[in-house]
């Protein structure tokens, strides 16, 4: 279903606002998520395998919820999203006040690689051997490594955020968030001890970044996109970064309850103002959608390193 007369949504549509009860709904369900694969972690055996599997399920979620919070959509009050933007920054491994301002000028800068800072780094250029060697081993093999350098590089990368956001109250803001999120997670590490915090939570971070890594790359990598090349350009208005912009199609119910339609992502970029768990009401197929096994076999046909610095018009994988 590809139909380019999409009716352009009006902003004040009830039916599509965020909603408190829904957020709410949201949220709880992946506390309650986390609680139950933590408990069961504490067992061993079986139980504990389950419970690092339900830890996965909820840090993929809290990522989302992050998503959400960033673009003030999971609820209506402001401070709710505040609030719940911070928790999940925990989970996800992702300072909030950086996410929020870096993915805002992600939405502003669509389809200028260059510009867009989550993908200025994928700007093809000569990569060294040992670049090379270790992508191309880390995306065959399934090795998770992608999801790390994209929260490092754009998230805790500080000397680059200062460069990019020299604001004096922006940068206090980030730096805070950054040394508050540091100071918390050596707390729980020197209570519980490095031993046991990886057997809580290990496997189950290591399941999410497995699953993290083709769900964000499938974003906007390999998609043909401009580079301003220093020049001053316009952004590209909401409705035009389809163009630069791919979804992955999963099953309705796994769509629906445990990514809470963040798989919708050009339909996100066309209406960044729509909470994700209303973007399937939106009667439209993105013209980059694509079923996610489909995906996922293509583009593990060609090496890691063509997938990240080449695009469809000249790399032979057509998705």
């Amino acid at each position: 279903m590809h139909n380019k007369a999409l009716a352009p949504l009006p902003s004040a549509c009830s039916e599509l606002q965020s909603s408190d009860w829904l957020g709410l709904l949201h949220t709880a369900g992946v506390v309650s998520i986390t609680i139950a694969g933590l408990m069961l972690s504490r067992w061993g055996g079986l139980l504990w395998f389950i419970g690092q599997i339900l830890f996965a399920v909820a840090l993929v979620q809290w990522f989302i919820i992050l998503h959400e919070c960033g673009h003030e959509t999971l609820f209506r009050i402001r401070r709710l999203n505040v609030f719940a933007g911070h928790v999940a920054s925990f989970f996800s491994v992702i300072p909030f006040h950086c996410w929020k301002r870096v993915h805002a000028s992600h939405h502003r800068w669509t389809g200028w690689q260059d510009l867009d800072p989550t993908t200025a780094s994928l700007v093809p250029r000569r990569l060294s051997r040992s670049e090379r060697s270790l992508i191309n081993f880390s995306w065959r093999y399934w090795i998770p490594i992608f999801s790390i350098i994209y929260r490092i590089n754009n998230y805790w990368n500080i000397p680059r955020l200062r460069r990019l956001y020299g604001n004096r109250d922006d940068w206090r803001r980030m730096l805070v968030n950054t040394i508050a999120l540091l100071f918390f997670y050596g707390f729980i590490v020197s209570a519980f001890g490095l031993r046991e915090t990886i057997e809580m939570v290990g496997l189950g971070l290591f399941f999410a970044m497995f699953f993290e890594d083709p769900l964000i790359l499938s974003q906007h990598t390999h998609i043909p996109q401009l580079a301003s090349g220093g020049q001053k350009v316009r952004p590209f208005a909401a409705f035009e970064q389809e163009t630069f912009t791919r979804s992955l199609r999963f099953p309705t119910l796994f769509s629906t309850f445990v990514l809470f339609n963040f798989d919708a992502h050009e339909l996100h970029h066309m209406y960044p103002f729509v909470p994700g768990y209303h973007l399937r009401r939106i009667a439209y197929a993105g013209v980059n959608e694509v079923h996610w096994w489909t995906w996922i076999r293509a583009v593990k046909q060609i090496p890691g390193d063509q997938f990240l610095f080449r695009n469809r018009n000249n790399s032979g994988a057509m998705v």
